[in-house]
């Protein structure tokens, strides 16, 4: 089934990142448009961010992660209160995950499977 998937990692704690608002945006004729907002897991994950009955598509799509809340929670700070990653769909009938590794002063991100 294709979608939208993520994993937060926390590498300063070497643990996943629970309880990390997470916002999914598509792009639309040059305007962001929200699709979604949900929490991450127990084990830092969100496994379909599309609404029921939202069909992938191929465009623009941006992921934003609320760090700020997520790093305070913790009993920290942080250097980027949010992270935005955009990408693009190419083929709708793929599965998109997009992971996000993070510490409160740095971040990575790749295609995942």
């Amino acid at each position: 089934m294709s979608g939208i998937s993520t994993h937060v990692l926390d590498l300063s704690l070497g643990r996943p990142a629970a309880g990390v608002v997470v916002r999914l945006e598509r792009e639309n004729a040059g305007v962001w448009q929200r699709l979604a907002q949900v929490k991450t897991d127990a084990d830092g994950r969100i496994s379909s961010l599309l609404p029921p009955g939202e069909r992938l598509q191929s465009g623009r799509y941006r992921l934003g992660f609320e760090t700020a809340a997520y790093f305070r929670a913790q009993g920290g700070n942080c250097f980027h209160p949010y992270i935005e990653i955009a990408f693009e769909v190419a083929d709708p009938m793929q599965n998109y995950h997009v992971p996000l590794l993070v510490t409160p002063y740095g971040y990575s991100t790749y295609r995942g499977s």
